[in-house]
C-alpha cells in the first residue's frame, strides 16, 4: 500500500493516478465482445443464452427452461439455511423495507394557476424491473436485497433477477435464493454477463423484455448495460468497488485497516485510500494492514487490491484531507474522526457516508437499511445511491380550459414563430378560434334579436296609431 504526503511535490500526480480508477468496460476488447454478445442474443434469443452458458459457464441447461429457477426453488433454499440464517436475512429485509418506505416521491400536486390551467405531476412504478446478481469468485445475496426490496417498497410488478450458476455445474448459492425468498423476488434466471443484460433488455421467449436494469457486475456486464442504455433505463455504470476513510491522529489502526480491507477483498481491483493529517496513523495502518491479511481467507486478491489501487495519504491537516475526500467522491466514505459528524455538513460528493467508528461499511453492506448500490469511479459528483426512486418514473399532467389557453396564445405564438414552427402556433391556433367563434356568433345573434324586438315593437305601434285613425273617422 503506498503511501503518499500532499507536500510533496510529485503529490499532484500520483494523487491523480489514484483518483484515475475505474472499470474495465471502457477497455476496446471488452466492449467489442460485449457488442458482439448483445448483437447474438438479440438475434438468437434462447439459442444464444444456452450457447454461451454451455461456453463460459461450463455446463449444459438442456433448454431454456433448465434456466429459470421460480419462488419453489426459493422457498426451498430459505426452508433449508440454519436457523441463524434464516433471521438474518429476514432482519436484513426488515430494515432495508423501513428505510426505503421513509422515501419521499417528488410528485408535484396539481393546483390551478390564475389562467386556469391545472399543473401536476405524478408518480407511477415500473412494470418490470431486471436485477444483475454477481457470482463468480463470490456469492452476494445482499445485492438480492438491496436491488429487489427497494423495487417492490416502489411497487414494481415483476422483478426478474439474472446470476450465473456455479462454474460447471449451473448450481445456485442457496443464500441468493433464500434472498429471492424474501426479497419478493418472481424470477431467478441462471445466466451471468453481457448475454444476461441482453436477454433483459430485448428478451427472449423464456425471458420477457424489462423496463430497466440495476445491480453490478463485471466489465462485461458494465459495458452491455451501457450498449442497452435506451432500449431500457439503466441504474448506473458501475465500477470496482471503493473505499476513502478519512482519519485524524485518535483513529484506531486496526479499525481503519479492517475497513480497507474489507474494500479490497472484493476485487482485486477495488480501490481503498487512506487520508489523514496524522503520519503516525498512516504508518500504523499499514503495519496493521498486513498483520490483518495474514490469515484472511481471501488474502490474495486483497493483497492484490491493496498494492495496486491502495494509498494511505497524509495531508498538512483535516481541512485539507476533507476536500480531498470530497474531489475523490467515492462509492464508500468512513469518518474516523472526533465530532464526525459535524463533518458531514463539510462534505458532498460519496455514495454512502459511514459516520464514526461504531458505523463499518461492512454494515451498510448487509442490513443497515440504504442500498448498497453506490455510484463508484468519482461518479458520486452527479449520481446518487439505488432507491426507491430507481424503480419510478415521473409523468406530467396537464390540461387547460378555453380560457387559460386563449391568455397563454400570443405567447406560444410569440415562441413557435421565433423557432420558426409554424405547424405548433396553428395547433393553438385553430383551437382559440373555434372557442372564439360561437362567443361572437352569439353577440351578432343578441344584436340581431335586440333589432328584431324593436322592429316588431315599432311596427305594432305603428299598427295602433293606424287603427285609431280609422275609429277617428
Amino acid at each position: 500500500m503506498q503511501k503518499l504526503d500532499t507536500r510533496d511535490p510529485s503529490f499532484p500526480e500520483a494523487w491523480a493516478r489514484v483518483c484515475a480508477r475505474g472499470s474495465d468496460e471502457d477497455e476496446a476488447p471488452v466492449r467489442e465482445a460485449a457488442l458482439a454478445i448483445v448483437q447474438d442474443v438479440r438475434a438468437r434469443g434462447d439459442a444464444a443464452l444456452l450457447e454461451y452458458t454451455r461456453r463460459f459457464d461450463g455446463w449444459d441447461p438442456g433448454g431454456a427452461e433448465g434456466l429459470v429457477l421460480g419462488k419453489e426453488a426459493f422457498r426451498a433454499a430459505f426452508e433449508g439455511l440454519p436457523a441463524e440464517g434464516r433471521r438474518a436475512l429476514k432482519l436484513a429485509a426488515t430494515r432495508i423495507a423501513e428505510f426505503h418506505r421513509r422515501e419521499r416521491d417528488a410528485e408535484v400536486p396539481a393546483r390551478r394557476d390564475a389562467t386556469g390551467a391545472t399543473l401536476a405531476q405524478v408518480v407511477r412504478p415500473l412494470a418490470r424491473a431486471g436485477l444483475y446478481v454477481p457470482g463468480g469468485t463470490a456469492r452476494y445475496p445482499s445485492s438480492v436485497l438491496m436491488t429487489a426490496i427497494p423495487a417492490r417498497v416502489a411497487g414494481v410488478g415483476d422483478v426478474y433477477v439474472c446470476s450465473p450458476g456455479v462454474k460447471g455445474t449451473g448450481e445456485m448459492d442457496a443464500w441468493t435464493l433464500a434472498a429471492c425468498h424474501v426479497a419478493g423476488v418472481s424470477r431467478l434466471y441462471r445466466v451471468g454477463g453481457a448475454q444476461a443484460v441482453a436477454a433483459m433488455a430485448y428478451g427472449t421467449a423464456s425471458m420477457p423484455p424489462v423496463d430497466k436494469i440495476c445491480g453490478p457486475g463485471n466489465a462485461y456486464v458494465a459495458a452491455a448495460k451501457r450498449l442497452v442504455f435506451g432500449q431500457v433505463d439503466i441504474d448506473m455504470i458501475a465500477g470496482p468497488s471503493e473505499i476513502l476513510v478519512l482519519a485524524d491522529a485518535a483513529a484506531d489502526p486496526a479499525e481503519v485497516a479492517s475497513d480497507l480491507i474489507a474494500q479490497a477483498e472484493h476485487d482485486a481491483r477495488a480501490v481503498s485510500v487512506l487520508v489523514t493529517p496524522s503520519a503516525r496513523l498512516a504508518e500504523a495502518t499499514r503495519a496493521e494492514v498486513e498483520r490483518q491479511l495474514a490469515d484472511l481467507p481471501r488474502q490474495e486478491i486483497a493483497r492484490r487490491s491493496l498494492e495496486d489501487r491502495g494509498a494511505a495519504v497524509v495531508t498538512k491537516d483535516l481541512a485539507e484531507a476533507v476536500r480531498l475526500a470530497d474531489a475523490f467522491a467515492p462509492e464508500h466514505l468512513a469518518l474516523h474522526a472526533r465530532n464526525a459528524a459535524s463533518l458531514v455538513s463539510r462534505l458532498s460528493r460519496a455514495g454512502a457516508v459511514f459516520v464514526g467508528t461504531s458505523t463499518p461499511e461492512a454494515v451498510g453492506d448487509y442490513l443497515a437499511g440504504p442500498s448498497h448500490v453506490l455510484p463508484t469511479a468519482g461518479t458520486a459528483r452527479f449520481a446518487s445511491p439505488l432507491s426507491v426512486a430507481t424503480f419510478r418514473r415521473r409523468m406530467s399532467v396537464l390540461e387547460l380550459t378555453p380560457r387559460a389557453l386563449a391568455a397563454v396564445a400570443p405567447a406560444v405564438e410569440a415562441l413557435a414563430k421565433a423557432e420558426g414552427l409554424e405547424g405548433h402556433w396553428r395547433a393553438v391556433a385553430v383551437r382559440v378560434a373555434k372557442t372564439a367563434a360561437p362567443a361572437r356568433a352569439g353577440k351578432s345573434g343578441a344584436r340581431r334579436g335586440g333589432a328584431s324586438k324593436a322592429a316588431a315593437s315599432g311596427a305594432k305601434r305603428r299598427g295602433a296609431r293606424v287603427a285609431a285613425g280609422r275609429r277617428a273617422r
